[in-house]
């Protein structure tokens, strides 16, 4: 009996761990609206600017698509960055260990990636409110 219990004590931790490896839901960000007045290569430089701030390197640029890295000591994300004149979208592409995963259809990864896209998007949508008082004078 004490051998059952010492053993459930155990196990239901070990249990618990398991489940919050799986980590978040991926959700790409909404896309980001761009001001009025701003043209493609316009976003394209407030893209860059942003993405800059917190160490993402651009890896390719295309006409409207960026592909960026970040390296965060051994965790590795790429995002696409699709732009055009009237919107901004941060789509996820690939990691590593970031404990991405898939089940059912729904998508997950390590806590960490949504609050880095969350902050990819803030820095991108500063920069494009930057660019557009610029080109107002």
């Amino acid at each position: 009996m004490a051998r059952s219990r010492l053993l459930t004590l155990l196990l239901v931790p070990l249990a618990f761990l398991l489940m919050g490896a799986r980590g978040a839901p991926l959700v790409d960000p909404a896309p980001l609206a761009v001001p009025s007045g701003l043209t493609a290569k316009d976003v394209s430089k407030a893209i860059r600017a942003g993405i800059a701030q917190r160490g993402w390197v651009v890896n390719k640029d295309d006409k409207g698509q960026i592909d960026a890295t970040l390296n965060n000591r051994e965790h590795q994300v790429v995002i696409a960055i699709v732009y055009d004149a009237k919107q901004v979208k941060v789509n996820y592409v690939s990691s590593e260990n970031m404990n991405y995963s898939e089940k059912n259809g729904t998508r997950y990864i390590h806590k960490k990636y949504t609050q880095w896209t969350q902050n990819v998007v803030a820095d991108i949508n500063k920069e494009l409110q930057v660019a557009a008082i610029k080109t107002e004078k």
